[in-house]
């Protein structure tokens, strides 16, 4: 049996653990190398993807700072999430404030750290994205549209940094960028519709609150057809392998997203449909694989 100070100390590893997201996280460190692996270096040795230091460096950084993202948009949004999820945000006040704000400097610190063994570029990079994750917490989140491109392309800025590192201008990686945009988009809309309580409470300007639900409504039917354009344009015109199951089922579940937004009305229901985007996204993660299912056996 553990004690008391045990239970308690495991508690706050659970809370910091939710603070930061840490199973996004992987998520994310996994989407980057099976990234590198199937579209940003394709005709490199699977070793050589793997194994290379100057990859696992850039990976770490973008891990230190979108955890560090986490902490401070946890930080200023403490009172909104007590309105919005009170369960997590009663399990995420286990760990102080002070707290967070220390290991939130000590993440940005190894950030750079990481950084500089790549280049004095990567430096700057990800000190520009330490800086601009610390604005869109503070300041941009609170703006409609604004708010929700920069939280785009925030999330999709880790990817940036492999693509930069492999210079693989290719028109497919653009193509699978922008559906992967698309979908993030899609998802910080259906988000700010879910957390409209805690935006009006707070006067956080989202799009909901400041043009209603029914215009959000407009703009994510918008946002889908594009996304579903994307998809079909992955689907006819690259080669993609058998990625297509993937696509094509993310039409089908988009479709059903669609007639599920125009009946929805209620928190419950929107973070249903934020379910459904988020399941996409995860999912297209590991479908990444049929590119080419065989491409790992024959590149070890």
């Amino acid at each position: 049996m553990l004690s008391r100070a045990q239970k308690h100390f495991v508690l706050k590893v659970f809370s910091l653990f939710s603070v930061v997201r840490g199973y996004n996280i992987l998520i994310v460190v996994i989407a980057q190398y099976l990234a590198s692996i199937y579209i940003f270096a394709p005709h490199f040795h699977l070793r050589d993807v793997l194994f290379d230091i100057y990859l696992l460096m850039l990976v770490l950084a973008s891990s230190a700072v979108i955890a560090s993202g986490y902490i401070i948009n946890n930080f200023y949004d403490s009172e909104k999430d007590l309105i919005n999820r009170p369960n997590k945000s009663m399990l995420d006040r286990l760990v102080s404030q002070n707290t967070k704000l220390s290991i939130y400097f000590t993440l940005n610190f190894l950030a750079i750290i990481f950084a500089s063994y790549v280049s004095f570029r990567a430096v700057i990079f990800f000190a520009l994205y330490i800086f601009a994750i610390w604005l869109y917490s503070h300041k941009l989140k609170k703006m409609p549209i604004t708010g929700n491109l920069v939280s785009a392309i925030l999330t999709v800025t880790p990817f940036f940094a492999i693509f930069i590192y492999y210079r693989n201008f290719e028109l497919v990686v653009f193509v699978h960028a922008l559906f992967l945009f698309m979908l993030i988009s899609m998802r910080e809309l259906t988000k700010d519709l879910e957390n409209i309580k805690g935006d009006l409470a707070l006067n956080y300007r989202t799009i909901p609150v400041v043009y209603g639900e029914k215009i959000s409504k407009y703009l994510l039917t918008g946002a889908l057809v594009i996304t579903c354009i994307t998809a079909m344009i992955l689907v006819f015109y690259f080669e993609i392998g058998h990625m297509y199951y993937f696509f094509y089922t993310s039409v089908i579940l988009l479709l059903i997203f669609l007639l599920l937004l125009w009946k929805s009305n209620r928190k419950a229901h929107y973070l249903w449909l934020h379910n459904i985007l988020k399941f996409i996204i995860v999912a297209g993660v590991f479908s990444i694989v049929l590119i080419n299912i065989n491409l790992v056996l024959n590149r070890l």
